[in-house]
């Protein structure tokens, strides 16, 4: 019989936790404490519990199903995808075996959830084939998402992923940016390659036996062991699962036999059974490869992308890249490479290789003088280079001048982005581009892609940087592929407000809430998101200068690392917003035309900057006119029909305000809402007056102009640094894909005379879209 003592402490256990999920549920019926200060703490907090006392994540887990069957029952949909979120972390972390019984319920009522509207059909599908694999081999998610998010056993799983943050330098203060680098390479640096083996070896031999596994004798077992052991062993428990899961009707005992023979091979004399009873010992799930960085260059997303695949490091050695490569083909690859004395260029053409394009005069070719007597001789090896002199004595056209030699970036070398497709579904690295009339060889089936997950923290401001790096990648795509076929790029977006107003955000005059327009929509659609994300804006920069607890100096809790990694893992589900194109007409006739794109809004201002001698007459027109300058407006307004209507007007205004993103979710994302500042002259007896009215109207396409070339200021995405000034008209319209633009441009040449869309253009994607991942998407 079991004393009273034990009862009750694991009845005042569940309380607890059930009062910690009731109180995440009110989170989302925007029911909010009265204390603001713990808002976006509540998940953290519960999973931190579970992790110190992983006996009560069988008590969670019931606790969860029960508030699924609450929310079934009163058709409370939008609390079943946090709820599935939160069990679903719950059992690829905890110790599966012990919270096998409520699986079978989970996955009939994900299988449900395929009869209702996305996004709940879509996550139901996916965590029903979750369940499904972790109900054949238990551990497989844990094991296959440590293996993934750490490069291990490529053998057995050559996927790999990476989370990279990139963060505003200019918006964040430098206690922000010092923090979060602290952090990371804190997580990183704890997370070893062996410790990340260990701990899949442990939680797998726990999963299949349970309660008869020695977590304490296996663990120190495993320390104790060489390296090359750890990974002998880790290669085996590998191997053991995924054949599991791969063979799908094999029975369950067959597979909890072989990870038992492996758990006494690994303990020797300790065999399964033994092990004492102290209560439930977790694996704790370690974090991902976390990078950080601070966006100073254009390229700069690209170029870790491609680092990413194809490592420098790993370049440097030729026998790293498969086989044996030309020596020219490793130059291309690195040119500025440490190993190698000499620098090394490439030959860079300068003409077009067609005769008519060469210049009319050539300089006569300098004679040869040690060539002459040498024409009666037998092979001689000065001899080869005399016939193209005396053929370009007769006929100068002919004559190609010497090609320069440029410096290149290895990362834009082809043999480089050649080398790093070595992987699935690319070309063998060291392979040159087959000759004419050679056979083709075979390719290699296409793969599972590997996964970049980029973070963007800060405001809108650098999610209108996205957008620009974003278009710049669809377009280098499109020119060469590279980076689709074998990666899967996805977004995801923490937005942090400093506590101290940032000079450019006072001179913009824009409120820190103002500059997460996208993040409070995200938290609009999805309230998990708002929950657990959106709230961090305010509490980021408190952690950040918060100084350090001297009683917590020796173990230290990494909030944002592992709300960072939650994220990541958890928010698959992506909201797409258009991404608007921008041309932009100067007042100087020799400057040329402008492209941009923005993402949130555009913003013109009146610009007051009239020359001298206009000055007195502006002066006198202004006075007459109001202030402002004369616009003429041309656009398609988009009523509730969703015809469009071509309109035009001729006003005068102090400038407009353009925003892309809509105030309510149920909006179009990809309309445009205008609002204009439109200036009426008024006509009383105590003379004449002017007034600001607000013209608002959608359109999708608007074109605006200054018939007196009279210049203003247009700013993009509120950022200061992209601000263009002098400027009399411009044009916006929704970004067009670079390779639908591509592939129309090739149907038009073939069929000049078609007006629509024929053939492979009209299964392509018009409109370029930028996906910022949630956790749900957009639940109506």
């Amino acid at each position: 019989c079991c004393s009273p003592g034990p009862a009750m402490e694991s009845s005042e256990v569940e309380s607890d936790i059930l009062r910690r999920v009731r109180a995440l549920l009110r989170e989302l019926d925007g029911h909010h404490p009265s204390c603001q200060s713990d808002r976006g703490m509540l998940r953290w907090t519960l999973h931190k519990k579970i992790d110190q006392n992983p006996s009560t994540s069988c008590v969670l887990v019931r606790i969860l199903v029960k508030e699924l069957e609450r929310a079934e029952r009163g058709d409370l949909r939008h609390y079943i995808i946090p709820l599935l979120h939160r069990g679903t972390y719950t059992w690829i972390q905890g110790a599966c075996s012990l919270i096998r019984e409520p699986t079978p319920w989970v996955y009939d009522f994900c299988k449900r959830l395929l009869t209702l509207p996305k996004p709940f059909c879509t996550i139901g599908l996916d965590y029903a084939s979750r369940l499904k694999v972790e109900r054949t081999a238990p551990g497989t998610l844990y094991q296959r998402m440590v293996m993934s998010e750490h490069s291990l056993c490529r053998a057995l799983l050559p996927y790999r992923e990476r989370i990279f943050i990139f963060a505003d330098p200019e918006l964040l203060p430098e206690a922000i940016c010092t923090a979060l680098v602290t952090d990371t390479e804190a997580a990183r640096v704890s997370q070893s390659r062996r410790g990340c083996m260990s701990c899949v070896v442990t939680h797998a031999l726990q999963a299949a036996l349970g309660d008869a596994c020695d977590i304490h004798g296996l663990r120190a077992r495993l320390q104790a062991l060489p390296p090359g052991h750890v990974e002998r062993w880790f290669q085996q428990v590998v191997a053991a699962v995924e054949n599991a899961g791969s063979e799908g009707g094999s029975e369950r005992g067959q597979h909890t036999a072989r990870l038992e023979s492996i758990y006494q091979g690994l303990l020797g004399s300790l065999p399964a059974g033994n092990a004492p009873q102290e209560g439930l010992q977790g694996t704790p799930l370690p974090n991902p490869d976390i990078s950080f960085h601070l966006w100073t260059e254009d390229e700069q997303l690209w170029k870790e992308l491609v680092l990413f695949l194809r490592p420098l490091s790993q370049s440097c050695e030729p026998e790293c890249l498969g086989q044996d490569l030309d020596p020219l083909e490793i130059q291309n690859i690195l040119p500025d490479c440490a190993c190698c004395e000499q620098s090394r260029f490439s030959v860079l053409s300068t003409d077009s290789g067609i005769e008519r394009d060469l210049p009319a005069q050539e300089e006569p070719c300098a004679p040869c003088a040690p060539c002459a007597p040498c024409t009666p001789c037998a092979p001689c090896a000065p001899c080869a280079p005399c016939a193209p002199c005396a053929a370009a004595t007769e006929h100068p056209r002919l004559h190609r001048k010497g090609g320069i030699k440029k410096k290149l970036s290895p990362l834009d070398s082809v043999v480089f982005l050649q080398g790093g497709s070595g992987g699935p579904g690319g070309k063998l690295p060291g392979k040159l581009p087959r000759r004419s009339g050679m056979p083709p060889e075979a390719t290699a089936p296409l793969q599972r892609l590997h996964t970049a997950r980029v973070g963007l923290l800060g405001g809108d401001r650098i999610l209108g940087r996205l957008a620009q790096a974003y278009l710049s990648l669809r377009k280098r795509e499109t020119r060469r592929v590279f980076l689709t076929p074998r990666l899967n790029l996805q977004f995801y977006h923490i937005p942090v407000v400093p506590g101290q107003p940032q000079p450019s955000a006072a001179e913009d005059g824009a409120s820190p809430e103002e500059l997460c327009e996208v993040a409070a929509y995200l938290g609009r659609a999805d309230p998990w998101y708002e929950s657990n994300i959106s709230t961090l804006c305010h509490m980021i920069p408190k952690l950040a200068t918060m100084p350090p607890s001297p009683s917590r100096a020796l173990v230290t809790d990494l909030f944002l690392t592992d709300v960072i990694a939650y994220y990541a893992r958890m928010g698959t589900q992506p909201i797409c917003f258009q991404v608007h194109a921008v041309k932009l007409l100067f007042q100087d006739p020799a400057q040329e035309l402008a492209e941009d794109v923005f993402l949130t809004e555009l913003l013109t201002q009146a610009q007051d900057s009239p020359s001298h001698r206009e000055l007195s007459a502006t002066k006198r027109k202004t006075t007459l006119d109001g202030p402002g300058i004369d616009l003429t407006v041309t656009y398609r307004k988009v009523v509730l029909s969703d015809r469009e209507k071509e309109l035009a007007l001729a006003l005068r205004s102090t400038g407009l305000l353009m925003k892309a993103i809509p105030a309510d979710k149920a909006a179009d994302r990809g309309c445009l809402s205008v609002t204009i500042t439109e200036i009426v002259r008024i006509n009383n007896l105590a003379g004449r007056s002017f007034s600001a009215v607000a013209n608002r109207f959608k359109t999708r396409n608007i074109k605006i102009r200054s018939p007196e070339q009279r210049p203003f200021t247009v700013r993009l995405d509120k950022d200061s640094r992209r601000t263009y000034r002098d400027v009399i008209g411009l044009e916006v319209s929704p970004c067009l894909e670079p390779s639908y633009c591509l592939q129309k441009t090739r149907t038009m040449k073939c069929s000049p005379h078609e007006t629509e869309d024929v053939g492979l253009v009209k299964y392509l994607p018009k409109s370029l879209l930028l996906p910022i991942n949630t956790f749900a998407g957009v639940i109506q």
